[in-house]
């Protein structure tokens, strides 16, 4: 199968590309800079330059191909809402105009509340999903839930908080059910949803542990080896969560900030329909393989790596830090959470 994946060079399309390439398929990738080194993976396919919010890049970039993989979207900044739009829309025009068969769009849970209750990063999700039904015939969202492994986002800041703060303090309103699940998992969803052969849907993807958020923090401490005693505070404004957090990790803030909003309401996966999407005998990963095989630094060239440890393509924030001890970390997060500062 053609197929077109943007946003390749990020944490998840990094990781799909070469399981797709190894599947047989032929792949053509996008880049917005094509003077940024290639991935280690770039010999083997197709690169075009495409700007998502250039209508004519994007429409060069979905021709000729019988899938398209949506992996764009931002997670901060005062107009993100308004960038997905806008990007989702090219994308689905293009498509159309292409007559591609399959767009295939990685999302995140939606929580069973009313849509006002939503938080905006998960209401922005839902509206890409919307505008891309129409651009094509079969259209397949995953939702996935906590993607664990080296260098996902939710883990990374998982990982710093830990490793950074002697204690762990957690907002009540913060403590939500969560059903995390390990990107290997993940990928294999996304592949298997190029022979889905229903109607358009979306699928739900949660990995086989349910926990409490608290839960989680204290099994990636206790994979690490690191001592940490976990307090459960009430009445601490999200806000003031989002910048603490931001401050204290590696972690771009507004993205930092858009992830700590959603944690409002359990984020768990409502049916385990997604399963169908797998191969024949493959068994999910526990929990507590995902941290262990997420924590284990890379021994070998990529070919070769487990794509639960660490990739080359990783974002720089990834898998450590700049060296400033937490102390310091602290009085930055309180000075700029303070009004005024």
């Amino acid at each position: 199968m053609r197929i077109l994946v943007t946003g390749a060079t990020g944490y998840v399309g990094g990781r799909l590309v070469p399981l797709l390439l190894d599947r047989g398929h032929t792949v053509r990738t996008t880049t917005s800079d094509p003077a940024r080194e290639a991935p280690w993976w770039g010999g083997r396919v197709e690169t075009v330059v495409m700007d998502v919010l250039d209508p004519e890049q994007v429409a060069t970039a979905c021709q000729d191909v019988d899938a398209i993989y949506y992996l764009i979207h931002g997670m901060g900044g005062d107009d993100f809402a308004e960038t997905d739009r806008e990007a989702a829309r090219n994308v689905a025009a293009a498509a159309r105009a292409a007559s591609v068969e399959r767009v295939v769009y990685l999302s995140g849970i939606v929580p069973d509340v009313p849509d006002d209750q939503l938080s905006e990063h998960i209401t922005s999700r839902r509206e890409v999903e919307q505008i891309l039904q129409s651009a094509a015939d079969t259209v397949v969202v995953l939702r996935a839930a906590v993607l664990i492994g080296s260098g996902s986002t939710s883990f990374e800041i998982i990982r710093q908080v830990s490793e950074r703060l002697p204690l762990h303090t957690v907002p009540r309103w913060m403590d939500s059910l969560v059903q995390p699940v390990a990107v290997v998992d993940a990928l294999e969803a996304l592949v298997g949803a190029l022979d889905h052969s229903g109607p358009s849907r979306h699928f739900d993807v949660g990995g086989p542990d349910r926990m409490r958020y608290g839960a989680l923090l204290e099994g990636y401490t206790a994979h690490a080896g690191l001592d940490r005693t976990q307090v459960t505070v009430p009445l601490v404004p999200t806000a003031l969560v989002g910048t603490l957090v931001g401050s204290l990790t590696d972690v771009p803030r507004p993205t930092v900030e858009a992830l700590v909003e959603s944690l409002q309401h359990d984020m768990v996966a409502a049916d385990d329909d997604f399963l169908e999407l797998l191969p024949e005998g493959h068994a999910l990963v526990g929990i507590d393989e995902a941290l262990r095989r997420s924590l284990v630094p890379a021994t070998t060239g990529p070919e070769e790596a487990d794509p639960m440890g660490p990739m080359p393509q990783d974002p720089v924030w990834a898998g450590g830090g700049d060296g400033r001890g937490a102390l310091a970390r602290v009085a930055d997060a309180v000075r700029g959470a303070l009004p005024g500062t």
